[in-house]
């Protein structure tokens, strides 16, 4: 098991910035990645950014690419979603998911195994 637990979200102007923290615990050693996903009322879950636990590689979907910043701290076991630049239609509920799996398209939710409770974001504009 990896619980994991978001904190950071919240109520922000259109343009503003927010950080995410999601802390990992547990077995930390079998996660080889960590993703963020997001999900807006009446709509799917999407993909927003993903890293791998050793390596430090990151991904992101385009909508956020050059606004977002994906990050860790292996120390803390916590990994951080840095939101600059927000809009309205970033709006949504974000978790943090970990995958245990070596290999996998890693901007699929399907490919993660851990998934943390959530926490709402509100770009007003």
């Amino acid at each position: 098991q990896v619980p994991l637990v978001e904190s950071g979200g919240g109520l922000v102007q259109a343009g503003g910035s927010l950080r995410l923290s999601c802390a990992a615990s547990g077995r930390t050693f079998s996660t080889y990645a960590m993703g963020w996903f997001r999900q807006a009322a009446g709509k799917e879950r999407e993909f927003v950014a993903t890293i791998r636990w050793s390596g430090g590689t990151s991904y992101y979907a385009d909508s956020v690419k050059g606004r977002f910043t994906i990050s860790r701290d292996n120390a803390k076991d916590t990994v951080y979603l840095q939101m600059n630049s927000l809009k309205p239609e970033d709006t949504a509920v974000y978790s943090c998911a970990a995958s245990t799996r070596p290999v996998g398209v890693r901007t699929s939710a399907s490919n993660y195994d851990y998934w943390g409770q959530g926490t709402q974001v509100t770009v007003s504009s």
